[in-house]
């Protein structure tokens, strides 16, 4: 079971960040959702987002950022299993 996603997302400005975690929030699964701006220009917003929950599918997150108009650049942090493993060399910007 997947417990944590780390994605690197490629989002159009509308809808805004707020919009768009909160849509991610809502899925059922997620216990929580935190997005950060990376890089924005004209058009897109590259943003990094974390998901959390007992057992995520990441079949219904990736479709639910794609019906928002994003789409997954990379996988960047996988946690799975009966618990959230921290350590020093996952923590990072």
């Amino acid at each position: 079971m997947i417990r944590r996603l780390v994605l690197d997302v490629l989002k159009p400005h509308d809808p805004d960040l707020v919009a768009f975690t909160g849509r991610l929030g809502d899925l059922e699964g997620v216990e929580g959702a935190t997005a950060k701006v990376v890089e924005m220009d004209e058009n897109v917003q590259t943003v990094r987002i974390a998901i959390e929950g007992p057992d995520l599918e990441f079949d219904t997150i990736e479709a639910e950022i794609g019906d928002l108009g994003g789409s997954i650049h990379s996988t960047d942090e996988v946690s799975a299993g009966e618990r959230i493993v921290e350590d020093s060399w996952v923590s990072g910007p």
